[in-house]
């Protein structure tokens, strides 16, 4: 799954590297400790509608939903079932973006309970690319809100051994199929990344806390300092 990440990627970098129109009240970055229902960096396209970086609310909202706490907080929507559930199967076929992120968290447990952390991030250093989709919301007064959930699948053997979910992490060739600017055959992509794309690694349970922030939320563990939070 996905439920916290890093980005550092300039918003301008981020337009450029995606040949993406930026909109002008992005989030700022960086921003080592994003959050669900904070507003993130998504880049959008398709077939005939040129790619735009905008804002969205991480966490889809389903058209039936009176507010925005109105069901369950969906951050994640699963591959294997995406095609089918209610509150996705329209956005999947027709709603596909980009969130970008430098890498994700992820947590373990230790026999008494404690929840120690990790950092996972593409193993060339570059920017992660996962998939998500989204929707515009409104509200019962009118009240529109553009939101968005990462797709996860099924993790590889590596990543396994920290959680057995995952975000579908797309490769540079991949976006255009997967924004429906190359036609359809999208669903193809909705697979584990190969485990030598990723490396991890054990940060400090400072990140934890969703008001943590700054770059030492992302830095290696020592073996030392591991060891005593195991």
């Amino acid at each position: 799954m996905c439920g916290r990440f890093a980005i550092t990627l300039p918003s301008d970098a981020m337009a450029q590297l995606f040949s993406a129109r930026p909109d002008n009240d992005l989030p700022e970055v960086p921003d080592y400790n994003v959050c669900p229902t904070t507003g993130i960096h998504v880049v959008t396209g398709g077939a005939d509608v040129p790619r735009r970086l905008t804002m969205m609310r991480w966490g889809f909202l389903p058209r039936w939903y009176k507010k925005p706490a109105g069901g369950p907080l969906l951050i994640n929507a699963r591959g294997e079932t995406i095609a089918e559930k209610p509150a996705f199967r329209d956005a999947v076929r027709h709603r596909r973006a980009l969130v970008v992120a430098d890498g994700f968290y992820e947590w373990t447990k230790t026999p008494d309970g404690a929840r120690n952390p990790w950092y996972i991030a593409p193993a060339d250093g570059g920017p992660m690319v996962m998939a998500a989709v989204w929707q515009e919301w409104t509200g019962p007064e009118g009240e529109t809100l553009r939101t968005c959930a990462v797709v996860t699948t099924a993790a590889n053997p590596k990543m396994a051994t920290i959680h057995h979910r995952m975000p579908v992490i797309l490769r540079t060739e991949d976006i255009a199929l997967w924004l429906g600017e190359e036609g359809h055959g999208a669903a193809v992509l909705m697979k584990a990344a190969p485990e030598e794309h990723l490396t991890f690694y054990r940060v400090a349970r400072t990140v934890n806390s969703n008001r943590a922030s700054g770059p030492e939320l992302i830095r290696p563990l020592s073996d030392e300092a591991a060891a005593a939070e195991s």
